[in-house]
């Protein structure tokens, strides 16, 4: 069984804006690791149930759905997905700093901080 790969089209599972896509773009060129793949995660924990991780990745899992844009793959597993999907992965820069930031159709809760979630 391979992983599955989602274009970014109007009907994808996930949506991974190109905020996202170029700054880590720039994050894995600074690396100098053209081969890392964003995974993002759900784990438990956090102050609402479940929490939102990320991390840098070469290898991709049998069970990872594989969002690509600009360049750019993200990838999730299938556990993560069932919380993720709808969900839009965006990367944002203000007042309050700098942050990957995940809009989750499914999150019934959210905290201030907007790293943890419950369903």
């Amino acid at each position: 069984m391979n992983a599955v790969v989602a274009e970014i089209f109007d009907n994808s599972p996930v949506i991974f804006t190109s905020n996202a896509a170029a700054k880590v773009n720039e994050l894995i060129n600074e690396e100098g690791n053209p081969a890392l793949k964003l995974r993002v995660y759900v784990s438990g924990g956090g102050c609402s149930g479940f929490q939102y991780g990320f991390s840098f990745e070469e290898a991709v899992n049998e069970d990872d759905l594989q969002v690509e844009k600009d360049g750019v793959t993200v990838l999730i597993d299938s556990l993560s997905f069932q919380y993720l999907n709808g969900a839009e992965i965006d990367y944002q820069e203000g007042l309050e700093g700098a942050r990957f930031m995940i809009k989750n159709p499914n999150a019934t809760t959210t905290c201030g901080c907007g790293s943890s979630f419950s369903v």
